[in-house]
């Protein structure tokens, strides 16, 4: 049998409480990453490093970290590693093998990320994703409760590492101390070079973009993405195996799983941002160990809002919404590099150059109307066309010839 033989997945073997999901947490995790688009990079974890911090916008923050910091991107990891167990299983089932296919689409899927994180934004996930997904595939046949452990112990490590930088500050080195301290408060001259380098010319938005993506694709990476992705795709095969992704669950186990873990994630990131505002966001406390509530309590919030995303899907609740969602998480791909597109026209030099102009509150107009966009354009593009454009370009690399892309394209194959 030809090595090639196993085919995309069509709409009709899709599942669509996957989507749902997929299309929640992509429109989600725009209500932070707008801040990467639109102010200093210190400000994402450093909300008084820059900008107003009072009134509405200390509201948008409190609100942005309780309900939206971590919790979308832990989705994504989750729903990641859910997606590795559903398309090896498929291609196994049409092939007998999927090693092939998982490691050709891995490596499309980290060449679209590199291109995406040095030349467009420096803030991708893809990059990430597709080295974590290098080993995580191998262990894929394990069963739902080791996932789990494994999950959870890798997630535990980052806060092991952070553990340590918290409580041996005094023994840093003085450069490596202030350093660090600069880039959690960085002086107003250099966030002035950082807003003029992405106003700029187009070379100089590509050179302070590539050095960023250079530094969260090693640095970062080893000390938060590494241990916290891989251990959330982990956490992702369990469910996925477990029928907790695709809404097999009763509707008992849904209802008390969004009750227990969102209450629980408000109260421990709650806390957090109580302690961190008593301690004023100081270097000491709050880049390391105050970091950790949040870092912690988003896996139960998020846990929550998977919960209530399989609500819907299994009451058939809100058919609107759930379609649309749906669209919008079938086309995941195209919809987060579209996001980063347009926000990087509206906010850096290549474009309207508003970078460090809007207040937070404003940001959240810029992603309703990415929102509005995306739920609106998604459904009809998918009533017209099989895939997405980048999900499209990426099988077709994927498989190593074109596939098709207009419905019409499909009918006609299938006769």
């Amino acid at each position: 049998m030809s090595p090639f033989h196993n085919q995309p997945t069509t709409a009709g073997e899709r599942i669509q409480a996957l989507d749902v999901l997929r299309g929640f947490a992509i429109l989600g995790i725009l209500i932070m990453n707008i801040q990467s688009f639109s102010m200093p990079g210190a400000a994402y974890l450093n909300p008084m490093a820059y900008g107003d911090v009072t009134g509405i916008n200390k509201w948008v923050w409190i609100l942005s970290h309780l309900f939206a910091d971590q919790k979308f991107m832990t989705i994504f990891s989750v729903l990641f590693g859910a997606g590795i167990i559903l398309m090896t299983k498929r291609a196994k089932d049409r092939s007998g093998h999927s090693a092939g296919l998982h490691y050709r689409r891995t490596f499309w899927l980290l060449v679209i990320g590199l291109v995406h994180a040095h030349l467009i934004w420096y803030g991708d996930i893809l990059v990430p994703y597709a080295i974590c997904a290098l080993f995580v595939y191998l262990f894929r046949n394990l069963r739902p409760y080791h996932l789990m452990i494994i999950g959870f112990i890798l997630i535990a490590v980052h806060t092991l590492i952070y553990g340590f930088f918290g409580f041996s500050l005094d023994m840093w080195p003085q450069e490596s101390l202030d350093m660090a301290r600069q880039s959690w408060l960085p002086s107003m001259e250099s966030m002035q070079e950082e807003i003029a380098a992405l106003t700029g010319s187009l070379s100089e938005q590509i050179g302070h973009n590539s050095s960023g993506a250079l530094f969260l694709e090693t640095a970062v990476f080893l000390m938060i993405f590494l241990w916290r992705a891989a251990g959330l795709m982990l956490i992702g095969m369990a469910m996925f195996k477990a029928g907790v992704l695709t809404a097999e669950k009763s509707k008992g186990y849904y209802v008390r799983g969004l009750i227990f873990c969102v209450a629980i994630g408000l109260m421990v990131s709650g806390y957090g941002i109580y302690v961190n505002y008593k301690a004023d966001f100081s270097f000491e406390y709050s880049m390391y160990l105050g970091s950790q509530w949040n870092y912690w309590g988003s896996l139960f919030t998020a846990f929550g809002y998977i919960c209530a995303v399989m609500l819907i899907a299994k009451t058939d609740a809100l058919p609107w919404l759930r379609d649309r969602l749906a669209a919008v998480g079938r086309m995941a791909l195209t919809n987060y590099l579209t996001q980063s597109i347009i926000c990087v026209f509206i906010f850096w030099g290549i474009g309207l150059g508003l970078f460090g102009t809007f207040d937070r509150w404003q940001q959240l107009l810029v992603v309703l109307g990415v929102w509005v966009i995306q739920i609106l354009w998604s459904k009809p593009w998918l009533n017209n066309f099989a895939f997405g454009p980048f999900e499209w370009l990426w099988r077709s690399l994927t498989y190593m010839k074109r596939q098709p892309f207009r419905n019409s394209e499909l009918v006609a194959k299938a006769r």
